[in-house]
């Protein structure tokens, strides 16, 4: 697990602690373990956020396409009617969010910009969807909703203390204040759904 936190660093220290609980909440429910043998205290030694709008329309982006993979891939599996409606709707929402953000950079003439918290969160995708392929009926629901909860505590906690207090641009800023009631309610139906897994 701690070989996907290389990037604290390097990274804001909130943005590395919303990750911490993100992957160790998600590997908690899994029942793969990793060999670990990265120093955690580099979390605490963290640098204050340092993201540019560059760097935080790639997150954006990146963070939202991930989620449109995580329901892709649950899709294939998913045999409950609540989780797969609630796939369908990631897919839709999180498609629109990116079309926004991909606009707004085009007209701010901001080219999204690759950096290792985008690469973290392309790394844990991997990792969560890799742990899902022995995974199956009741227990793949189970896992897969149980995830985006995670995921969207995590995506609102990054928006909200890390890409919105580093936007520079005020339309990138209100752009990503907008997207907070969407995910809140994504989360809270989410929730609503793994209550009636449990």
């Amino acid at each position: 697990m701690k070989k996907a936190f290389y990037f604290f660093k390097t990274s804001a220290f909130a943005f590395s602690a919303l990750f911490v609980f993100y992957s160790c909440a998600n590997n908690s429910k899994d029942n793969t373990t990793t060999e670990d043998t990265t120093d955690t205290t580099a979390v605490e030694e963290a640098p204050a956020p340092q993201v540019t709008d560059p760097q935080i329309a790639s997150i954006a982006v990146t963070a939202n396409q991930i989620d449109i993979d995580f329901a892709k891939a649950a899709l294939e599996k998913l045999d409950n009617a609540d989780a797969k409606g609630f796939a369908n709707m990631m897919v839709s929402d999180h498609n629109s969010v990116i079309d926004a953000a991909v606009k707004l950079a085009g007209e701010l003439g901001v080219t999204p910009e690759d950096n290792p918290i985008s690469q973290s969160l392309v790394a844990r995708r991997d990792s969560t969807i890799g742990a899902w392929k022995n995974l199956s009926g009741a227990n793949f629901n189970k896992a897969y909703i149980d995830n985006e909860v995670t995921y969207h505590e995590f995506a609102i906690g990054a928006v909200k203390d890390l890409l919105i207090p580093n936007a520079s641009n005020e339309q990138l800023k209100s752009l990503l204040e907008s997207a907070v009631p969407n995910f809140e309610a994504h989360l809270a139906k989410a929730k609503e759904i793994q209550a009636g897994l449990e």
